[in-house]
């Protein structure tokens, strides 16, 4: 399947800021199963773009933009072909063992709570159940009881608050299961990217989030708790980290200026190519 993204992300200034330096992570790279066919981010202010790889093997892009300006937008478009692996992530950057994403962060360390939810899925999977087993259970558990709701957390929400909520975004359920599969001994990691509804809704509010888990013998395998599956060709993988701020697709600083406001706007669709494919057929 081709997949077609639009990413768009725009600061409004009461107060023109003097300058911003932003660090993008927004651009896939490819690796089994996924093949970035075009890519492109473009910025509304006249700057350089500099590429560089980040400690985890993530493309990203750094600019500086000189003020005065009452806007900033930071806009990506771009077509990825995406082959079904079952969930198995193969070809990937890897520059670190497996062992480096046991560490707890702020964001997923996990509380008394959480622990215990991680082992009763481990119960429940059975005596003697495979790794394996037990994060599926783990997954179902997540979904079936964390409600997806973007009304009640913010970007520094922790696994802890959202799981106390019930309730939170994709990045606040992938946490939450980061933080319950890593009290397991299980390396775990956040990976940050889009994915394509099938349901026909392509505008969407911001991107998605799922989870990593490596098991001996079969690698790192895709986990999204949001949908309750394993990942398919429906879900672009763009950045990996520890959590979210390790993996966000936008960070960074404005010089001067007050009163920002941000909007996201994203699409995510067949591209036009496949659909007349499919037309024809």
């Amino acid at each position: 399947m081709r997949i077609r993204i639009f990413h768009a992300t725009t600061y409004y200034y009461d107060t023109p800021p003097n300058g911003v330096t932003q660090l993008l992570r927004l651009t896939p790279r490819n690796h089994d199963g996924q093949y970035v066919v075009n890519w492109r981010i473009d910025l509304s202010q006249d700057c350089l773009l500099h590429q560089h790889d980040d400690a985890f093997g993530n493309i990203t892009h750094s600019f500086t933009a000189d003020g005065p300006f009452d806007h900033l937008a930071i806009t990506v478009t771009g077509e990825v072909e995406m082959l079904d692996t079952h969930g198995f992530v193969r070809g990937a950057v890897e520059l670190f063992p497996p062992a480096l994403f046991l560490r707890e962060t702020d964001l997923t360390l996990p509380d008394p709570a959480i622990v215990a939810f991680a082992e009763d899925a481990r119960t429940e999977a059975g005596s003697g159940a495979s790794t394996l087993s037990v994060l599926h259970q783990l997954l179902a558990n997540v979904h079936g009881e964390i409600t997806f709701d973007t009304a009640p957390t913010q970007t520094a929400t922790t696994a802890a608050e959202a799981f106390k909520l019930k309730r939170g975004v994709c990045q606040d359920l992938t946490h939450i299961f980061i933080a319950a599969v890593r009290q397991l001994g299980i390396p775990a990691r956040y990976i940050g990217g889009h994915f394509y509804r099938t349901d026909g809704v392509t505008a969407q509010d911001a991107g998605h989030a799922w989870a990593e888990a490596y098991i001996e013998d079969y690698g790192w395998i895709a986990f999204d708790p949001t949908n309750g599956i394993c990942t398919t060709d429906a879900h672009v993988r763009v950045a990996a980290g520890l959590d979210y701020l390790g993996a966000s697709p936008v960070r960074g600083t404005r010089y001067g200026g007050n009163g920002e406001t941000l909007t996201v706007a994203v699409n995510v669709d067949q591209s036009d190519q496949q659909s007349q494919s499919q037309s024809q057929s």
